[in-house]
Order: structure tokens, then sequence, then C-alpha cells
């Protein structure tokens, strides 16, 4: 087991990061690997430049777009909730994740994110002080005064396949996801 985990590490670490999409490109990916070849790809945007993420992802083109919010949702709260999502982001493409959850036909994602962003909205004020201290202990301490807790074992029971939806709309119009 040992030699799997560490040649499937090998494998991640030596993957092929492109740094443009096209249909052609996308349509040569297996499934497995389309949708992080597309955030890998938004990664090569950044370019560890982080404090540029609203000017690059928004000159993304509507696919790449909606892949790397939904992403980056996903992992944020499948990793520490919605209460991480927004503490690690700022929520600053909360509103966005609704219509990328929407584009990829998501309807239950997009729901749950606007409840999501509703509650946030009225804790922001309070969440910023946690936010502002700076340190692990007012992150952990931040869970216990928000009501967002309750969402993320709802967002872990949705019905839908969210890979399952990217990578449909992926196959059905690259075009979509394509980009220098």
């Amino acid at each position: 087991m040992d030699k799997d985990i560490a040649a499937s590490l090998e494998s991640f670490a030596n993957r092929k990061i492109h740094t443009r999409l096209d249909p052609s490109i996308l349509r040569s990916i297996p499934d497995t690997d389309v949708e992080l070849t597309i955030v890998d790809y938004v990664g090569s945007k950044l370019d560890g430049q982080y404090e540029r993420e609203v000017e690059v992802v928004s000159s993304l083109s509507p696919g790449v777009r909606a892949t790397y919010l939904t992403w980056i949702v996903e992992g944020e709260v499948n990793n520490g909730g919605f209460n991480q999502y927004y503490f690690n982001t700022d929520g600053k493409f909360a509103s966005e994740a609704v219509s990328a959850f929407e584009y990829f036909g998501a309807t239950e994602h997009a729901a749950l994110m606007r409840e999501a962003n509703s509650i946030r909205a009225l804790e922001a004020a309070e969440m910023a002080k946690f936010k502002e201290r700076g340190t692990l202990e007012a992150f952990s301490e931040s869970y216990e005064h928000s009501e967002l807790g309750p969402l993320d074992d709802r967002f872990y029971e949705l019905s839908e396949n969210l890979s399952q939806l990217r990578i449909q709309r992926i196959r059905q119009m690259p075009e979509e996801f394509s980009g220098d």
C-alpha cells in the first residue's frame, strides 16, 4: 500500500499543468483529471499571486470561472465547512458561486450557497472580529459563533453529483472552458 500511495503522490506532483486550454486539449484529458486540469490552469494564471485573484478570475472564460469557483467552495466546505470557506476566502466570490453552481445545473448547491450567503451576511460584523485577530484560535472560536454549521451537513448530503455535472458540461461545451 505504501508504494501505491507514493506512486499516486508522485503522479500528482508530476502532472502536466496546462497554461492554455482549448477543446482539443480538453478532449485529450480523461474525465478523472479534467476538473483538476482546469483548476491547475487557473493556478498557472495566478502564479502564486493571490492578491490578483479577483482580476484573474474575472478574466476567465465562463466555464473555467465556474469550475474554479465551485471547486473552491466544495474543497473548503468538505475540509472545514462553510465557516472555513468564508474565513479563508473572505467570501469574495460567494455571490458569484451561486451562479457558478447554476451554470452546471447544480440547483441544490446553488440554493444552499444562497442560504449560506444570507447567514454569513448576518454574521459578518461578528466574524470580522475573529478574522482581525488572525490566529488559529480565533478561527476555531469563530465556529462557536456561527450559524453555518448545520448547512455543512446538508452540503454533504446533497443528491447532486457536482463532479459529474461539471464533467458533463465540460464535455458538452469545451469551448466554454478554453483560454490562453
